[in-house]
């Protein structure tokens, strides 16, 4: 199942388990591309547009097993919602997976954001798939 963001409406936490991924991209053809795939692997998934939003879906309850995010994007950039999240006891320990085009090492991202997997952006659906499993429980386990 795939819930696509929209700031008004509440986070619909009912159904959401160990399974779920939080998107967080503003190009809207990738987001909803790795969206879809990883609600066919059998993963629940949410998707906010930036930061700002996904912040605003976690502070209302949604617990994913891990965040993919994006750090260039218009409105809250990835840098800044990495800063509040862990400077926010009920959110710093949900793993993150960076998927960013910035060209940075992963030795440089970590250094800035932390504790982080990083995966250069294009990757494949397949090396993301392999990434989510790293930090969630297969659907089908």
């Amino acid at each position: 199942m795939v819930v696509s963001s929209d700031a008004s409406a509440p986070t619909r936490n009912a159904g959401f388990g160990p399974e779920t991924v939080l998107i967080v991209d503003d190009e809207i053809a990738l987001r909803d591309a790795v969206a879809e795939f990883l609600a066919e692997e059998g993963y629940d998934v949410v998707t906010a547009d930036d930061g700002r939003d996904a912040l605003r879906h976690l502070r209302r309850g949604l617990r994913p097993c891990v965040i993919l995010l994006d750090l260039m994007m218009r409105g809250m950039d990835g840098w800044e919602f990495r800063r509040q999240q862990v400077n926010d006891d009920d959110l710093k320990d949900i793993p993150v997976i960076v998927v960013s085009a910035a060209g940075l090492s992963d030795t440089s991202v970590k250094a800035q954001l932390g504790d982080v997997d990083v995966l250069p952006k294009p990757s494949s659906l397949e090396e993301i798939l392999a990434a989510v499993h790293r930090c969630c429980r297969h659907p089908n386990d």
